[in-house]
């Protein structure tokens, strides 16, 4: 079992050689980027992405993951950049069986083992924050146990920091995007994450919200072999999405669907969006049911702010600038222009397109699986000639979904009436009735209403 020195080392001096590391990568980097500026020198983007990538890429842990989602916003980043930073994985190396007694014995007591029937010394998953291990309870009840490593919220607090000069980094080079409200975003989505009573509770309102989508399946969390970061949920059995790229039609297309309902029915039914369609994140069964697996990037919204999603659908089927620019203010963008309308309509065209079009399709029929990083291209570069843009922070998310969605959609090369299953989710929303469910819902889970 590999030994992640950075997460496992929780002492003072651990944490400050992890600032160290993360500074000495990215700092070094923007130094000289600032002296090739300086000294009037060309600068060669796509070796400075490269160096950045590598500079992240060795880290593991949040960096990674937040690093994962700035690459899937389209125009925050030049293409050069989002090109290497998709690459990373977010696959960290598991920890030896002396950190689970540990972890454990500090969650649950030193007599922990007395509560399962077994407990496996290896892991069944690892990735930036945490690793998995299968169980069987007391009662013989299979389980899946999530341990945080140690110190990540010494590991966040880092890698955010260090975040804010990669971001200064793309503004020297490009200040089309102005970032300062994306960073806010992953900084409370990622300190959201690592506790694991909040994680408990956003399964418990999923497995509520979704009670009745026979598509898909929820893991139930089992309180008393929780702790802040500790989760123990039931261990459901299914296979890794990609491996039905060889099944019939029929078979991909049902998982898509449970995908899509996985995922907007909560949105569009409570204000309430999963953040990270990362493939690590669900399993399929054997009957092609959906099993959603982590539940730490979770994203309550305003029922405004599901409304204009809706808006801009409409302004664009019905060539409406007014109700553009409605939604686009809704969502928080500011200082828009007919320019600046026109080129985000670029983006939002390209995402709504296959919801527009009343018939059973793939989800992208135009050029390779490339050709959305083009759309997003084009859009940067006139922004760019427009004077720049400052995406709302409640932008991340909702985009990070829609973008990593098409990604599955388009690996399962499923074919659906994306317009008739888009519509039987809208065209009964009345907005404060959303409310009302979301403030139900959150209410019985005891979760914090929508900012």
């Amino acid at each position: 079992m590999a030994d992640n020195k950075d997460i496992e080392d929780s002492s003072f001096s651990g944490r400050m050689r992890r600032y160290a590391r993360v500074g000495t990568s990215v700092g070094g980097l923007a130094a000289r980027f600032a002296g090739e500026r300086l000294l009037g020198r060309s600068i060669d983007s796509g070796a400075y992405a490269v160096e950045l990538k590598d500079a992240l890429g060795g880290l593991k842990g949040p960096v990674m993951k937040a690093a994962q989602i700035l690459a899937t916003v389209p125009d925050l980043l030049p293409t050069e950049y989002t090109a290497e930073l998709v690459q990373l994985q977010t696959n960290a190396p598991s920890m030896g069986w002396s950190f689970v007694k540990r972890r454990m014995a500090a969650e649950l007591g030193s007599d922990w083992r007395s509560r399962f029937e077994s407990f496996e010394h290896h892991a069944a998953a690892a990735a930036s924050l945490g690793q998995v291990h299968r169980a069987v309870g007391s009662c013989g009840r299979r389980l899946a146990c999530k341990l945080q490593y140690p110190d990540m919220a010494s590991a966040v607090e880092a890698d955010l920091q260090q975040l804010k000069l990669v971001f200064a980094i793309f503004r020297r080079y490009d200040g089309v995007v102005d970032p300062s409200e994306v960073h806010e975003e992953l900084s409370e989505r990622l300190r959201e994450e690592l506790d694991y009573r909040r994680e408990a509770a956003n399964m418990n309102l999923f497995g509520r919200m979704l009670e009745d989508e026979p598509r898909v399946s929820i893991p139930s969390v089992v309180a008393d072999l929780s702790t802040d970061r500790l989760l123990t949920m039931d261990w459901l059995d299914g296979a890794p999405l990609l491996s039905l790229k060889q099944a019939s039609i029929s078979d991909r297309n049902e998982v898509a669907l449970g995908m899509f309902r996985a995922w907007y029915r909560p949105f569009y039914g409570f204000g309430v969006l999963h953040g990270d369609p990362h493939l690590g994140n669900y399993t399929v069964c054997p009957d092609n049911r959906v099993n959603l697996l982590d539940f730490g990037c979770i994203r309550v919204f305003p029922t405004s702010f599901v409304r204009a999603v809706i808006d801009l659908y409409s302004a664009l089927r019905d060539e409406d600038e007014e109700l553009a620019v409605h939604a686009y203010e809704t969502w928080g963008f500011k200082n828009l222009d007919r320019n600046v309308i026109a080129i985000l309509n670029q983006w939002a065209e390209f995402l709504y397109e296959p919801l527009m079009d009343d018939r059973i399709r793939l989800i992208q029929e135009h050029g390779s699986p490339a050709y959305g990083a083009g759309v997003a291209a084009k859009v940067h570069r006139e922004l760019r000639e427009a004077g720049g843009v400052k995406p709302p922070r409640e932008f991340v998310l909702m985009d990070r979904s829609a973008i990593g969605l098409g990604s599955v959609f388009l690996h399962l090369g499923a074919e659906l009436n994306w317009h008739d299953l888009f519509h039987s989710l809208i065209d009964e929303f009345d907005e404060e009735e959303v409310g009302r469910r979301q403030r139900q819902v959150l209410d019985e889970i005891g979760l914090p209403a929508a900012p």
